[in-house]
């Protein structure tokens, strides 16, 4: 009887997990085609008039494209692009020329205190942007006294926004980097070290060729961070020549309220999104890879 139940319940238990690996997988489809269809939802409404907008709920009677042009001068967001890449970029840039030579030390030379510090990196990435609000307008607001008083007599509030990206952004990036480097084999590091290599040199010539697939990742998902980020840029960029996309995309919405530009305000979401859906299709798989390399350690 005993063995009767078992090799019941033994058929059972495949059975449940075939129909719960099903339940998720159908579910993570469903939400990837309600967000695909969301963004050509987007697209199509771009290129119509307000009134087709309205009127014809499916797709467009007509390509009209001026309302890219629309979106691109009268709402600023050809500005606010530039400064979003040259923001976007030179972030990306100290991120990781900080969170590279961190992260392999934490990894390969950081000895008993590398487990500490790897975990107050860590403990970084619970603290909220809400939260964090009220001490980065107070931050800024010293540091830009302090710089046009005591220091150039000018400040530009990019250069701001730009260090609290930086300071923002690493722990998630040094931690995910600590779990690649350590992933990496250690045999290429002991042979450079034989030679006569300095960690240095070790770390410059042996190790980031081999990282290249997690810098790859940590690059991108940077990018698309802080390509995304609004609420930082918000506090602290006051002067509308200096916004960066999404302020300028939220000041749009705020007066397209009052003109109706329904069709110049999705151009300008397509404007938004599309270079990082371009930049996902690209490197998407890189993304993936390299996540699962670094989080596996």
């Amino acid at each position: 009887m005993d063995r009767n139940r078992e090799g019941v319940g033994a058929q059972v238990v495949p059975v449940f997990e075939h129909f719960v690996s099903f339940v998720i997988k159908g579910s993570l489809w469903l939400w990837v085609l309600f967000n695909v269809a969301m963004v050509v939802w987007i697209f199509f409404n771009s290129v119509k008039t307000p009134r087709d907008i309205f009127a014809n709920p499916g797709l467009p009677a007509g390509w009209h494209w001026a309302n890219f042009w629309t979106a691109l001068t009268t709402s600023g967001l050809g500005a606010a692009a530039l400064n979003t890449a040259v923001i976007v970029a030179v972030s990306v840039l100290a991120i990781m020329a900080l969170s590279l030579p961190a992260a392999y030390g934490l990894a390969r030379l950081g000895g008993k205190s590398a487990g500490p510090i790897a975990t107050l990196f860590a403990s970084g990435m619970s603290v909220p942007i809400q939260a964090l609000t009220v001490p980065i307008v107070l931050i800024s607001a010293g540091l830009s006294r302090f710089m046009v008083e005591w220091v150039f007599g000018a400040w530009d509030p990019r250069i701001t926004v730009v260090l609290f990206y930086v300071v923002l952004a690493l722990p998630f990036t040094v931690f995910v980097l600590v779990g690649y480097f350590r992933s990496l084999p250690t045999e290429l590091e002991e042979a450079a070290a034989l030679d006569g290599a300095s960690p240095f040199r070790t770390f410059r010539t042996v190790m980031l060729p081999l990282a290249r697939s997690g810098i790859t990742t940590m690059v991108v998902l940077n990018v698309l961070s802080l390509w995304n980020e609004t609420i930082v840029a918000l506090l602290l960029i006051p002067n509308q020549d200096m916004q960066t996309l999404n302020v300028a995309l939220l000041n749009f919405y705020t007066a397209m309220q009052y003109t109706s530009d329904w069709g110049g305000l999705f151009a300008g979401v397509v404007i938004v999104i599309l270079p990082m859906i371009l930049l996902y299709f690209i490197v998407g798989r890189r993304v993936i890879s390299g996540m699962t390399d670094g989080l596996g350690k």
